[in-house]
């Protein structure tokens, strides 16, 4: 059985996440914080000796990814690949859209007003289902179609890589989170996934194990 690691990290803060706006597939450049935020997790990582990268296909996400490989000495031999299938959740049509203001429409549906009533009484999944259910056009990805999609990116990753390779993978907050809370549920104490912050999966043919999430205080050693 085939088994790899994948250091999975989150873009750096992007100008919608400063104005604390809803950005799913929609895509904003990195600020500078975020700059900062991607060079920080590349010094953490540097001393890792990666086989491949690979981010999904967002902008805030590729850039982030040139930035942590710039750290590493061996980064002219890395390959970088982009997936669309490691995007962040599509919103449809509250993408852009004031946050709190999306929270308050989409929880509605079960008389709460907020993220974090929404996301504490119903979980991760489930609030992925009322976001879709509630978008006007139809358009927002339901649970189902988040992880139909999701699970292509994790096949195409397992067909690309080796038993023993390491793989640096940049993606989306909501996105880790939600790959966490599957499968390493007890890991996932409802707080955001950090810009910048790494979470590392052992990842086999037929499973996926967190080894931890949400770091931002991690350094591989050489």
């Amino acid at each position: 059985m085939k088994t790899f690691t994948a250091y999975f990290v989150r873009h750096g803060q992007t100008m919608l996440n400063h104005y604390n706006k809803v950005q799913g597939w929609i895509d904003s450049p990195l600020t500078q914080q975020g700059i900062a935020d991607a060079k920080r997790a590349g010094e953490q990582l540097k001393a890792i000796d990666f086989n491949a990268a690979y981010s999904s296909d967002s902008g805030r996400a590729i850039e982030t990814a040139a930035n942590i490989l710039k750290a590493n000495p061996s980064n002219i031999n890395i390959i970088s690949y982009q997936y669309p299938e490691f995007r962040e959740q599509c919103h449809g049509y509250f993408e852009g859209n004031d946050l709190n203001q999306m929270w308050q429409f989409v929880g509605e549906q079960v008389k709460l007003t907020s993220e974090s009533a929404v996301l504490g009484t119903y979980g991760l999944e489930k609030a992925r289902d009322l976001i879709h259910q509630a978008d006007l056009y139809g358009e927002a990805e339901s649970n189902d179609m988040f992880w139909e999609r999701l699970n292509r990116g994790f096949d195409k990753l397992r067909a690309n890589t080796k038993d023993g390779d390491t793989v640096l993978v940049v993606s989306h907050g909501m996105t880790i989170r939600s790959i966490v809370d599957r499968f390493a549920p007890e890991l996932d104490e409802g707080i955001a996934t950090i810009n910048g912050s790494i979470t590392k999966l052992t990842i086999s043919d037929s499973d996926i194990k967190v080894d931890f999430f949400n770091r931002t205080d991690f350094v591989a050693e050489a």
